[in-house]
């Protein structure tokens, strides 16, 4: 079988090699619903995959990446969906990992433009959520996910998956609101660690959190070296001091706050830092459901608050008239900061 279908794909190839894109698509599409009837899925699955990143490599031309999708999209949903495939999530599950890793690889493959890749992306996450432990999504396709939108600088897009993602995405988020960071003032650090450190204290990810915030200051302090910092140490802790920016103290502060588990500490260096915290004008919903996680205090309850905060928060929050994406903002300030050039390197 595996001969046969090797015989096949190598036909098909030849096809999008002299340009039959179209002629090439369509066969597979039969082909593979053939497989798909007779519920030889693996078949399916290994037809798809080929022909898809044979399309997809072939580029925009003539629609050969849009094919691409098209076939990548029906692996998900005619294959992996209705075959019930399940990932676990264990070092023992050779065929789930094998699985997750064809897919991970389909999705390198599309280009950056091509509109399929959004929907594909939806698609795999949505199976790995039925079909795995997590109903969010598996983390590493939430991770590659997010990578992928961070390369193409799609910021929002990268940061709803970056959260969800594995211990690699602390850092791909933490570089990525730093290159962001670059392009606003420099007092604005704050707001941009912010989302990459406030998202993974919701989510319960402290580790994470903790990682962004080194990886963010670190960048910080490297590409400033005019920058006034204090390293201040005691038999716990160790904490970096920015006199300058005084809302960076407040996060990393906070993350030992939360680390000691002390409810006074945490009213006080609220009340502490309350005149910058206002100023900021949108870390009040935020800082309140933080309370509440780790701190058993108490807000009124408000549908789905971590949805909602990173809804308005974190990703987006709405566009200018020009089409242009908000980033943080300051009542200060109320400086509007579209995304980041398409040169930026997140290495």
């Amino acid at each position: 079988m595996t001969t046969r279908i090797d015989k096949t794909i190598a036909r098909q190839r030849e096809k999008i090699a002299s340009g039959a894109y179209y002629e090439a698509h369509q066969q597979l599409r039969v082909i593979a619903a053939r497989y798909i009837k007779q519920a030889n899925y693996d078949a399916a699955a290994e037809l798809l995959a080929g022909g898809a990143t044979a399309l997809l490599r072939a580029g925009a031309q003539q629609g050969a990446s849009a094919s691409g999708g098209d076939l990548a999209i029906m692996l998900v949903l005619e294959v992996y969906n209705k075959a019930e495939w399940e990932i676990s999530g264990s070092d023992d599950d050779v065929e789930g990992r094998t699985r997750k890793k064809r897919l991970i690889e389909l999705l390198r493959e599309f280009p950056s433009d091509e509109p399929t890749r959004k929907r594909y992306i939806q698609e795999i996450i949505g199976w790995s959520g039925r079909y795995g432990p997590l109903e969010r999504g598996d983390p590493d396709l939430h991770h590659t996910a997010g990578s992928v939108y961070a390369e193409d600088n799609e910021v929002y897009d990268a940061e709803k998956h970056l959260i969800l993602g594995t211990s690699e995405s602390a850092e791909t988020l933490a570089k990525l609101e730093y290159e962001w960071y670059t392009n606003d003032d420099p007092h604005t650090a704050a707001l941009y660690a912010s989302r990459a450190v406030f998202p993974y204290l919701l989510t319960g990810n402290i580790g994470s959190a903790n990682k962004a915030l080194l990886i963010f200051t670190s960048r910080l302090s490297a590409s400033n070296p005019s920058l006034g910092v204090q390293d201040v140490s005691s038999a716990s802790s160790d904490i970096r001091v920015y006199p300058a920016l005084p809302l960076l103290n407040f996060i990393s502060l906070l993350l030992l706050t939360i680390q000691r588990g002390s409810t006074d500490l945490f009213r006080q260096l609220t009340a502490h830092y309350a005149a910058q915290i206002k100023d900021v004008g949108i870390w009040d919903d935020t800082l309140a459901q933080i309370g509440e996680m780790y701190f058993a205090i108490k807000v009124p309850k408000q549908g789905n608050p971590l949805l909602d905060m990173m809804g308005s928060m974190f990703f987006g929050g709405g566009q200018d008239n020009s089409g242009g994406r908000r980033a943080p903002q300051s009542r200060s300030s109320a400086k509007t900061v579209e995304a980041p050039p398409s040169n930026m390197e997140l290495d």
